[in-house]
Formats: C-alpha cells, sequence, structure tokens
C-alpha cells in the first residue's frame, strides 16, 4: 500500500504523527490543507509541534484536524513560526520566546 502524499511546511517537514492524523481525516480536511500555502501549513505544524508535553501536541493535532475541517487556514492567535530564517522575529514573537526561557 503506497503512502498518500501531503504537503509539508516551509521550515518544517510534516510529522509522522500529524501526517497520520490528515491522512485518516475527511477529503474536506485534506483538501483545505493542500489548498492553503507552504507558509500557512508550516504555521499548522509548528503550532502543533511546538509544545511541552505529548498530552498538549496530541491536543493541538486533533485540534488541528477539527479547525482545518471547519475551513480555518492558520491557526488563531498564533504569532507565524519562531523557527523561519528567511525574516527576522517580531516583537510578540521575541517576548514568547522570552518567557519561554524564564521557565
Amino acid at each position: 500500500m503506497s503512502k498518500k502524499v501531503i504537503s509539508s511546511g516551509t521550515a518544517h517537514q510534516l510529522p509522522d504523527d500529524l501526517r497520520k492524523a490528515l491522512a485518516s481525516s475527511s477529503r474536506r480536511v485534506l483538501s483545505v490543507w493542500e489548498d492553503i500555502t507552504p507558509l500557512a501549513r508550516n504555521e499548522w505544524i509548528c503550532w502543533a509541534i511546538s509544545v511541552k508535553t505529548a498530552t498538549t501536541r496530541n491536543q493541538h493535532i486533533k485540534r488541528v484536524i477539527e479547525e482545518l475541517g471547519q475551513g480555518k487556514r492558520r491557526p488563531c492567535c498564533w504569532t507565524g513560526c519562531i523557527h523561519r530564517n528567511d525574516k527576522a522575529m517580531n516583537a510578540s514573537q521575541k517576548w514568547i520566546l522570552s518567557r519561554q526561557s524564564k521557565k
């Protein structure tokens, strides 16, 4: 059985757990995923993986599928991927990183 090709982001490759969730989701979810830009996919990936615990990661992956199914094209309240190196971080991203390093 061949693996379904599912697009990745720009700074992030699609992790296996999110790939499996997308592959087992509805056609609508996959359609929205493939229709959004690589930068938008990157933000979903980054949002899903930039957490501290496996439980939270699983919750984020579930939410990615739910929100894509609702037609959302970007994660809500996400300042963008902090891992991109093709642009400078904005003030919000720097603040988030400073807060994370104090924990």
